[in-house]
């Protein structure tokens, strides 16, 4: 099959032939209909997360329809539509019988434990606990975005921050988990603030739901608390920076909530003072269960949230191995889509 691979971590990106992975025993074998580019693949393609082994395949958010399945697996056949959440629980430790397979000790994960979805088949583990259905009017484009960025944001506004109609909040990053974060938090009747240095970002954020917006600066959480007469009551850190981890603590009032989603390389001197005065929480938040899927998808169905308003671009593989390296430094407005059957 071809796929995106590379042998050294900040070094080239190639389109090659590597082998067609088999159903392992209780698992499925995905043909890849769609794979988002993630600021996540980047992480890992510059050597940040020691779960990726070399040479490498990344690639974690996709949507497509099993071609295989391995002994074991009851739910699925192939020719079913499906997608994934990027972390897949092991489905027998007691998070994963609770509901709770994003934090499951023995997770596996498309595009870091093991090869990704930036190919035209990939591995998904413990199929029967992590494969989720696919509507048939939803594009594998769209869908793609759910299985990391839409299904990130949703719980992490959901389940960890309890966000409620009528409440502030503030997402720091306009990327694609930004972005989800503004659609969900609108389609939930909160009023989402956006703050980004890019102006098409911050455009991006008007069409999708934000009911302000801030380029990003010295001090912006000024502003934030201003317009929010005195702070948000959620904040959420879409980028993963010090500034930006620090900035969205200080967006808050009072007992407000901040999120943490955007994956840090240095740890952040957060103000705890801050944070013990007022009594805010401090939440992490690390994508969310195929068990917690339902709800998401049901906002969808209904209309109210539409994962395709967010699709930017559709690249074959040799755009996607151009355009991967450059997400740090240059991110795409919107979510950047891997068509795997393109050249």
């Amino acid at each position: 099959m071809k796929a995106l691979y590379y042998e050294t971590f900040s070094g080239p990106i190639a389109v090659a032939d590597v082998p067609v992975p088999e159903a392992p025993e209780g698992g499925a074998v995905v043909r890849v209909g769609a794979s988002g580019l993630c600021r996540s693949d980047w992480h890992a393609w510059a050597g940040h997360d020691d779960t990726v082994q070399l040479p490498h395949v990344p690639g974690h958010e996709f949507a497509g329809v099993v071609e295989a399945v391995g002994p074991g697996v009851t739910g699925w056949r192939p020719g079913d539509r499906v997608t994934a959440p990027f972390v897949n629980g092991c489905g027998q430790c007691e998070w994963c019988r609770t509901g709770q397979a994003q934090v499951c000790p023995q997770q596996t994960q498309p595009g870091f434990t093991h090869w990704g979805s930036h190919a035209e088949f990939v591995v998904v583990r413990a199929a029967d606990r992590n494969l989720v259905a696919l509507p048939d009017d939803l594009p594998d484009s769209a869908a793609a975005a759910l299985g990391c960025r839409f299904a990130t944001a949703y719980r992490a506004l959901t389940a960890r921050a309890a966000l409620r109609p009528g409440e502030w909040v503030a997402v720091y990053g306009a990327g694609g988990v930004g972005l989800s974060a503004v659609a969900i938090a609108s389609a939930l009747g909160a009023r989402p603030i956006v703050v980004d240095r890019s102006p098409a970002a911050l455009d991006a954020a008007r069409r999708v739901g934000a009911e302000h917006v801030v380029s990003a600066g010295p001090a912006v959480e000024d502003a934030v608390v201003e317009l929010t007469s005195g702070g948000a009551h959620v904040s959420v850190d879409a980028v993963g920076t010090a500034e930006t981890a620090v900035a969205g603590v200080r967006s808050l009032r009072r007992r407000g909530r901040h999120v943490q989603i955007g994956l840090l390389t240095g740890m952040p001197a957060l103000p705890l003072d801050r944070v013990i005065g007022w009594e805010l929480d401090v939440l992490g938040s690390h994508g969310m269960a195929a068990a917690d899927y339902p709800g998401m998808l049901a906002l969808v169905a209904a209309g109210d949230l539409r994962p395709d308003r967010l699709v930017g671009r559709t690249v074959g593989l040799a755009e996607a191995a151009r355009s991967l390296p450059l997400t740090e430094s240059a991110p795409s407005v919107g979510i950047t889509v891997l068509d795997p059957s393109l050249p």
